[in-house]
């Protein structure tokens, strides 16, 4: 199996749950995820399935989420799961919502919460944190492509927010950060993910309606990279790791066409080959030659 599957997290498990009930279905070992989801988040978790792990990296890795934040006071943690170490009896309006959202639009220096699993001196910051020991944490640039209000609840002091953000944001410090802000208090009490890169919400499988064989999607679709479709005839050498002539793998008739379409082919980063609706390899394009990178036949 090669491929990727949208799969819904359900709350209460974690990425690393989903992956090994997944490995258990299919009886596959070679299996990854592209970004974890806590346990009380939900929504979508974009799984590669054999040797599709090693596209990885080339997926797109923004992401949307739709956070429910609790006003009026903070957790040790910034979510539902921490213990109360602040409690305020100020209310806020929601034009004091959207006025403090604001403020983290754009690029934005984020202090990530001491529960989480990023390393300071080869020890994840919750392990200091259940220990008691102070440790100094460092912030971290994110990009907060839009960040809106969907709904505002002023009795119970709940807001719904849309947050389009980069790899690497912790919603629970906007949480946070967004109640120190409005001086009073906030933490996140429910997470649902809605997309992650080409991955969406809609098109997602729940975990246990899962079939492997007919939800698994073709890497060709979600993958942002210049495809360039090769001859038959070359799968051999491509698959035994040669360099190929560009004109040999398309045809000379074709590399203008190719060249007219992407100007700058020489200096693109990656370009993904195929043959037949099949992956071949990850390569660059140097010199009139396919040099390849990754091989998938």
């Amino acid at each position: 199996m090669f491929g990727f599957l949208n799969v819904y997290k359900p709350v209460g498990m974690t990425s690393h749950d989903v992956v090994a009930k997944l490995r258990k279905l299919t009886g596959i070992k070679q299996i990854g995820h592209t970004g974890t989801l806590d346990p009380f988040a939900e929504g979508v978790l974009p799984i590669c399935i054999g040797k599709a792990t090693r596209l990885i990296e080339y997926l797109k890795d923004d992401k949307e989420y739709i956070a429910t934040i609790q006003f009026g006071a903070d957790t040790n943690t910034y979510d539902l799961d921490g213990e109360k170490v602040y409690e305020s009896d100020k209310n806020v309006s929601q034009a004091d919502v959207i006025e403090g959202l604001t403020s983290f639009e754009g690029e934005i220096l984020q202090y990530p919460p001491i529960y989480s699993a990023i390393k300071v001196k080869g020890k994840k910051l919750y392990e200091y944190a259940r220990k008691g020991e102070a440790v100094k944490i460092e912030p971290r640039k994110v990009l907060i492509n839009s960040i809106k209000l969907k709904n505002f609840d002023p009795e119970a002091q709940k807001a719904d927010v849309i947050i389009d953000c980069s790899k690497g944001t912790y919603i629970r410090s906007i949480a946070h950060d967004l109640g120190e802000k409005l001086g009073c208090g906030g933490y996140l009490t429910k997470l649902i993910r809605t997309k992650v890169g080409h991955f969406k919400i809609d098109s997602s499988v729940k975990l246990e309606d899962i079939n492997p064989s007919q939800d698994l999607i073709n890497p060709i679709e979600k993958l942002d990279l210049p495809i360039l479709k090769i001859k038959s005839e070359v799968k051999n050498k491509i698959k035994n790791g040669m360099s190929v002539k560009l004109e040999d793998a398309i045809g000379m008739e074709n590399c203008k066409d190719l060249c007219d379409l992407y100007p700058n082919l020489d200096t693109e980063n990656f370009i993904l080959i195929y043959n037949d609706n099949e992956i071949c390899a990850i390569c660059n394009i140097a010199k009139g030659f396919i040099k390849l990178k990754k091989v998938f036949i």
